[in-house]
C-alpha cells in the first residue's frame, strides 16, 4: 500500500508483490484563488484521509488481508502535507503489523514508469509543478544530470494561468488555449513569439519565460502566448534531455510528473528520439500525476531488495534529493 501526500493530492494506492498496478483513490486540493497553501493544503488532506482509507477498503479488489507493507513519500515536498500522510501510514502500518517503508517521491515517478511502460534504463524527463529534473541511473545512485534552477515548469505554468484568472491546475487549460491557436494559425501568423529560451548547458530556467509571456499577454490573443509560452518551455526540456541522452549513451526517455500528461510535450519528445534512434515512454496519466500507487510500487522494489523504516527513523524529509536514494534492484 503507499501514500502520496507532497503536495496539493492526497492519494492511497497498492500494488500486488509481483508489481501489478491497481489505480488509487485520490483526493486534489483547489485553492479558492491564488497558489496552494501548505497548511490549508494540509487540513484538506487531514480531512479526506478517512474517506479514502473507507473507500479503497471497500473495493473488491482490494484486501487488508493481504497488505505485506505500507509505504508514504517521506519527502520531498511540502512540510506540512508530508506530515499528513506520514501519521496516516505509521497509524496503518501500526494497525496492520505491517512494516513501514518512506520513499523518495522522485524515485517513484520513475519506477512506476518503468512499470507501466516496461522501459529498461531510460533518461528520464520529470515535469511537475514543483520539479523538472533531467535523471539517469548510474551505479547505486538516480543521477540528477540536469534540473531547473529556479522553478518548476509546472509551478511557471500555473503562475501563467492565475494571472489570467484560470483556476489551478493551470497546464490543461494552457494546453488547450495552445491547441486552439495552433488548430487556427495560418502560415504567416506560425512564428512564435519572440521569448527567453532557459537553457543553461544541462540546467533549465523558467521564470524569465513567464515574465515575458505575461508582458506580452497584455497586447497579444492569450492563445497566441499560450501557443509560444508551450514551444519554449518544452523545447528547453527536450534539448537538455537529449544533451543527457547524448552523454549516458541512453536509448531511452522517459517522461514523468504531472506536465507529462501534456500532448504536445509528448509528441516533442517523440520526434526528438525518432530522430536519434531511440525511444520515448510514458506512463498512462493516472501515473504521471501525483498518486499513491507510484509510492507502493516504490515501496515494493524497496521491500525486496530488504529495507524498511524504523518508526525513529519515520520523520519526513522535505527537501530529499533525488540522488540521496540508494537504488538497491535492477
Amino acid at each position: 500500500m503507499g501514500i502520496e501526500s507532497t503536495a496539493h493530492t492526497l492519494s492511497i494506492g497498492f500494488v500486488d508483490e509481483a508489481g501489478k498496478l491497481y489505480s488509487s483513490e485520490s483526493a486534489l486540493f483547489k485553492p479558492e484563488e491564488g497558489g496552494i497553501h501548505p497548511r490549508e493544503a494540509a487540513d484538506h488532506h487531514s480531512v479526506v484521509a478517512p474517506n479514502l482509507v473507507s473507500s479503497l477498503m471497500n473495493r473488491e479488489d482490494f484486501s487488508q488481508d493481504d497488505i505485506v507493507a505500507v509505504s508514504f513519500s517521506q519527502g520531498p515536498g511540502l512540510g506540512p502535507c508530508l506530515r499528513i500522510g506520514a501519521s496516516v501510514a505509521r497509524s496503518l502500518s501500526s494497525f496492520w503489523k505491517a512494516p513501514l517503508i518512506g520513499v523518495n517521491h522522485c524515485v517513484a515517478h520513475i519506477e512506476v514508469g518503468r512499470n507501466q511502460t516496461g522501459c529498461d534504463d531510460p533518461v528520464l524527463l520529470y515535469a511537475s509543478g514543483g520539479n523538472t529534473q533531467v535523471i539517469a541511473r548510474s551505479g547505486d545512485r538516480y543521477r540528477v544530470i540536469g534540473e531547473t534552477l529556479d522553478i518548476g515548469i509546472g509551478n511557471m505554468l500555473d503562475k501563467f494561468a492565475r494571472n489570467h484568472g484560470i483556476a489551478f491546475p493551470g497546464g490543461p487549460a494552457i494546453e488547450k488555449l495552445s491547441q486552439k491557436w495552433a488548430g487556427n494559425i495560418s502560415a504567416d501568423e506560425s512564428e512564435l513569439l519572440t521569448l527567453p529560451y532557459g537553457v543553461h548547458g544541462t540546467d533549465l530556467a523558467f521564470s524569465g519565460l513567464l515574465t515575458s509571456a505575461i508582458f506580452h499577454s497584455k497586447k497579444l490573443p492569450l492563445e497566441q502566448v499560450c501557443y509560444s509560452l508551450q514551444e519554449h518551455a518544452f523545447s528547453s526540456c527536450i534539448e537538455v534531455a537529449e544533451r543527457a541522452m547524448a552523454h549516458t549513451g541512453k536509448s531511452e526517455l522517459l517522461l514523468g510528473g504531472g506536465v507529462a500528461c501534456n500532448g504536445r510535450l509528448r509528441e516533442m519528445s517523440a520526434i526528438m528520439c525518432e530522430e536519434r534512434g531511440g525511444q520515448s515512454f510514458w506512463p498512462e496519466k493516472q501515473y504521471c500525476i501525483d498518486n499513491g500507487t507510484m509510492i507502493a510500487e516504490l515501496g515494493r522494489k524497496e521491500l525486496q531488495s530488504g529495507r524498511i523504516t524504523e518508526l525513529d527513523e519515520s520523520a519526513i524529509d522535505p527537501s530529499m534529493r533525488t540522488d540521496s536514494s540508494t537504488i538497491a534492484w535492477t
